[in-house]
């Protein structure tokens, strides 16, 4: 293995890395330390002997030009994001949203069946419309049902939460947001880290859902959850209900436009169709597989299309003002989510060297590929050590409640480490991925924007929901840490 040797620009990368982590710790904002950071490497990446004002000019340039690097990176995504969340803003103003969830009211005759029909019904509309968006369809027409034939308001917040935010988010295998996001700075492909992601949410959601259903069902039988605990802002009544961080509103209307119903049926059904071709061509027609950008652009030009028909549908001529309203809330949604993490990304993207040459020019080093690889002739056989530290990793990176602002970060490591080691990129950056985005999606960290927007939906205290998630979740993790050691 060639010998790699560490400069100043390695060593302050690392102690920008070092700052981040105790900025978590301390509860704080990471946007600073990561400019700073980005700064200081353009500052020593430049030649030395060209001037004070030319570094100085040069690192003012970095800061931008890793700011734009990772804009470009992330944009395909926020935009499917955004028309995904106007075409649902679309639907919901013709009432076509609420009955495309009803039928799996039917389903709900007990407190255990509707547990899990709100859990998968989550997942379903979570991996399609992300779970922010999601949990104001679902959770607002189902979580009432669910209560009604007994299930707890804790009970239908922990459902929704654990699918939506936890299980579905952290593998996201339609929109593939987080898995672009860990893949790139791992320095693999999205093809190469999906099945992983998907098999250890699945796995980490299914413990969970098991021990939680559990827990669930001893504290209803000792009486400590009540049906009447939760109390619901809303009951279809058309009332304004929490979502997002649990400060914006979505509206829930019952009007229901003449073309709702054909909408309710036909939205689903084309992107079930999508789904279904996509994984048809990835397993028996390889040579024209829809994936990663291509799968991507496929789901936003179908959301943008179902756009346009659904507010013509709805609004008529007045289609031609009206869509400009739900393309603005569908863009300040996905710019609320991402807008914090380019600056965050921008930095550790400069870890990985294809985009540390692209920022800063030829021949820039990956600084934290650099160090992985210094520091993985170290800890070659030592797959235990790699497993719990990119856990641990992820856990921490996820107590800033973004979930997906710690992805750079797992991904640069475990592509340094595992690569540095002998071990498989993408079971380490998927390990990392799901531990990352179940931690800070919202699933444990109480000020995360998934916790808010699932317990405002429920009616109960986002502070009692992560309570009531941390076995059975801190159970998921320690058995995908296991058997991603053993998979390596």
């Amino acid at each position: 293995m060639e010998q790699i040797e560490l400069t100043i620009a390695h060593w302050a990368f690392l102690l920008v890395v070092v700052s981040i982590f105790i900025s978590i710790g301390f509860r704080k904002g990471v946007i600073i330390p990561s400019i700073v950071g980005t700064f200081i490497l353009g500052l020593l990446s430049y030649q030395q002997d060209d001037g004070v004002l030319n570094q100085t000019i040069f690192a003012v340039q970095v800061m931008f030009k890793a700011l734009l690097n990772a804009g470009v990176e992330l944009f395909d995504i926020m935009l499917v994001i955004a028309m995904m969340a106007a075409m649902l803003k679309s639907l919901q103003a013709q009432g076509a949203a609420q009955i495309m969830v009803a039928p799996m009211q039917k389903l709900m005759v007990g407190p255990k069946t509707a547990f899990f029909v709100l859990a998968v019904t989550m997942y379903i509309a979570a991996v399609f419309f992300w779970p922010t968006p999601a949990v104001a369809l679902v959770g607002t027409v189902l979580i009432p049902v669910a209560m009604r034939v007994g299930l707890p308001a804790m009970g239908g917040a922990v459902a929704v939460n654990l699918s939506g935010h936890g299980m579905a988010l952290s593998a996201d295998p339609v929109i593939q947001g987080a898995t672009r996001l860990t893949a790139g700075a791992a320095g693999i492909t999205t093809n190469e880290l999906l099945p992983y992601t998907i098999l250890f949410s699945l796995v980490a959601g299914m413990v969970a859902f098991a021990v939680a259903a559990w827990t669930l069902r001893r504290d209803m039988r000792a009486g400590k959850l009540e049906t009447s605990q939760g109390k619901l802002p809303l009951a279809g009544n058309g009332s304004a209900a929490p979502a997002g961080t649990g400060k914006d509103h979505v509206l829930v209307n019952e009007s229901k436009g003449p073309y709702a119903q054909l909408f309710a049926i036909a939205v689903p059904v084309i992107l079930l169709g999508i789904a279904l071709l996509m994984i048809y061509r990835g397993l028996f027609v390889p040579e024209k597989a829809i994936r990663g950008g291509a799968a991507t652009a496929l789901l936003g030009g179908t959301a943008t299309t179902l756009l346009v028909l659904s507010t013509f549908a709805t609004r008529g001529h007045h289609a031609m003002d009206e869509i400009s309203l739900h393309i603005r809330e569908g863009f300040f949604f996905a710019i609320k989510i991402f807008a914090p993490i380019i600056p965050i990304a921008g930095f550790f993207l400069l870890g990985n060297p294809e985009y540390a040459q692209t920022v800063m020019g030829e021949g820039t080093p990956g600084f934290l590929f650099d160090v992985g690889n210094y520091l993985g002739q170290h800890v070659a056989g030592a797959g235990w050590m790699l497993g719990f530290g990119v856990t641990t990793i992820g856990l921490l990176t996820g107590m800033d409640g973004s979930g997906f602002s710690g992805l750079p970060l797992v991904g640069s490591l475990s592509g340094a480490l595992a690569h540095g080691a002998g071990f498989d990129v993408a079971v380490l950056a998927a390990l990392g991925q799901v531990v990352t985005i179940f931690t800070g999606g919202g699933t444990l960290v109480a000020w995360a924007f998934g916790a808010c927007a699932d317990a405002g939906i429920a009616g109960v205290s986002p502070s009692d929901l992560v309570r009531r998630n941390f076995v059975p979740v801190i159970s998921g993790i320690l058995v995908i840490t296991i058997l991603a050691i053993v998979m390596m």
